[in-house]
């Protein structure tokens, strides 16, 4: 039986405990799941590559099956299969969500078939965080403690 490879993959700026429960969730139902910190050319990052992919990695370093990677250059299908993942990974907070990743994953289709993509509802606790919202609350000095890992609000506070 061959292995379920997962990709999941994000912005993360920053990631959030949202995030940190669904790879939760898909380390339980695949044999490897790898976190792409990848650019989304349709936003301005508030950390930089290294800053994300240094947090990330310090926040999950405790998953066993859990890998992160990065990567600015291929379409999210290319480096599935360059890394051997047949499963993408997706959250789906609402309704909103769930048509922006429909396309997705329509689009994803095209590009590669063999690609199957893999929803997870968010936890009800976490379905109002989104980092864009995160990030303009730090903007203007807001408290977003409560939405993130401690290794994520203990960089912000020395930041």
């Amino acid at each position: 039986m061959s292995e379920k490879i997962a990709l999941f993959p994000g912005s993360f700026d920053p990631i959030t405990l949202g995030h940190v429960d669904l790879i939760e969730r898909a380390a339980h139902l695949f044999d490897k799941v790898y976190v792409g910190v990848f650019p989304n050319t349709s936003k301005q990052s508030f950390f930089s590559m290294e800053e994300k992919m240094t947090l990330v990695q310090q926040t999950l370093q405790a998953y066993q099956n859990v890998i992160v990677v990065s990567q600015e250059k291929d379409l999210t299908v290319t480096y599935a299969k360059k890394i051997g993942a047949n499963y993408l990974i997706r959250g789906i907070r609402n309704s909103k969500d769930f048509e922006y990743e429909k396309d997705i994953y329509v689009l994803n289709q095209h590009l590669d078939r063999s690609i199957e993509t893999v929803y997870f509802l968010a936890n009800p606790k976490y379905e109002h965080i989104s980092s864009s919202m995160l990030k303009e609350i730090l903007t203007f000095g807001g408290d977003i403690s409560s939405f993130l890992p401690t290794v994520v609000n203990q960089y912000i506070e020395k930041k």
